[in-house]
């Protein structure tokens, strides 16, 4: 009998139990939680969310079998010492959707979850990057967005990074899953963790419901525009509830024209206009809204390249973008590194990142630019 036919048991009631056994990084399940929608149609939703764009490093391979793969990474991880060339290969070169049909072939196989396996066997870096690539993308969000809820202090940067950067869509499955998983609302846990007009601005992102409409409104543009310039440059005190509504509600092509409008009547970015007339994690937050609208490949290089400098790596940030970015646009993001910092973002890997962390993050940038 094949032992990639065997069985998956009391996992296929849960979309994700394949990953964790209740663990901090998975779903525990409780009859309360059990949804209408099946583990095949939860994972096709979670996978098309991520499919927002083709300039990935990381493509679906074509002559695909996850028993083959699931084999491989079981010698390699069951062996005299973990071959971590094979993860590497097998994890940087399958898509996400993929990777999570090798999951399910590995648990039929072993009776063990991959990712059990994985925490048991690396460490480090490595093993938070391994676990990231086969964590479901609405799955990792959540779980980046817990980490930064967790503990004393809220991780304010990891906010701002994802909820200035994902599309409505990807938003509303990333509250999907924490409602999932917790039995809460995100909104309202997030709530807790935030204060002042940077809470507004951050509940009404994490919401999910921005305009997505593709239209834009020259005539609103222009009203938006003077709404802010009145708000901030204009006045005396900045009326920070203005930008807001403007900068968290409006479509990403309505806020593209609206740029344009503000510099026309101001003489001035928005950019400039909100790092002189704000501070503190509300100037984080809509500078970062902004940077978005105009480029968010540009945006990640950015972050990249925040990540590296200086003494020491932010491998947390690191981690989460190259993967969250891999089958979307990082490529783009690779071509502005590049004309940002005038060399590649695989040579600043190679020269910042060693050893199997660093194997596996350059195998994801996909080469030399």
């Amino acid at each position: 009998m094949n032992i990639l036919a065997g069985r998956l048991g009391q996992s296929r009631e849960h979309p994700f139990l394949f990953l964790s056994k209740g663990r901090s990084l998975g779903f525990t399940v409780t009859n309360s939680m059990k949804r209408k929608r099946t583990k095949r149609e939860l994972m096709n939703e979670h996978h098309r969310v991520l499919q927002t764009g083709d300039r990935g490093t990381i493509k679906p391979k074509a002559d695909f079998d996850a028993g083959d793969d699931a084999v491989a990474l079981r010698k390699a991880i069951e062996g005299i010492g973990t071959t971590e060339k094979t993860l590497i290969d097998i994890l940087t070169h399958r898509s996400s959707a993929q990777r999570q049909q090798i999951c399910e072939a590995y648990q039929e196989a072993t009776g063990r979850t991959l990712l059990e396996d994985i925490e048991g066997d690396t460490g480090g870096d490595f093993e938070a990057l391994l676990v990231a690539l086969i964590t479901p993308p609405a799955v990792y969000d959540c779980h980046e967005v817990m980490r930064a809820m967790k503990g004393v202090g809220t991780k304010d940067n990891v906010l701002i990074e994802i909820f200035a950067s994902r599309s409505p869509e990807q938003i509303r499955a990333l509250n999907d899953v924490y409602l999932e998983e917790t039995e809460k609302k995100l909104t309202l846990d997030l709530k807790g963790e935030i204060s002042g007009d940077f809470s507004k601005a951050l509940l009404l992102l994490a919401q999910g419901s921005r305009d997505e409409s593709t239209t834009v409104d020259n005539e609103k543009a222009k009203e938006d525009a003077k709404t802010l310039y009145d708000a901030g440059e204009k006045k005396w005190g900045t009326d920070e509830s203005k930008f807001v509504d403007v900068l968290c509600q409006r479509s990403i092509p309505q806020l593209r024209q609206t740029l344009v409008e503000y510099k026309n009547i101001s003489g001035k970015t928005l950019q400039q206009s909100i790092e002189g007339e704000m501070s503190g994690e509300l100037e984080e937050l809509l500078v970062a809204i902004v940077k978005c609208v105009k480029s968010v490949p540009a945006y990640f290089a950015e972050r990249l390249y925040q990540s590296m400098k200086g003494g020491g790596t932010d491998e947390s940030t690191l981690n989460r973008i190259m993967v969250s970015r891999s089958e979307i646009d990082l490529l783009d993001i690779r071509a502005e590194f590049k004309k940002l910092y005038e060399y590649s973002l695989h040579s600043a890997i190679e020269s910042d990142v060693g050893g199997s962390h660093g194997d596996c993050v350059k195998a994801i940038c996909g080469g030399e630019d």
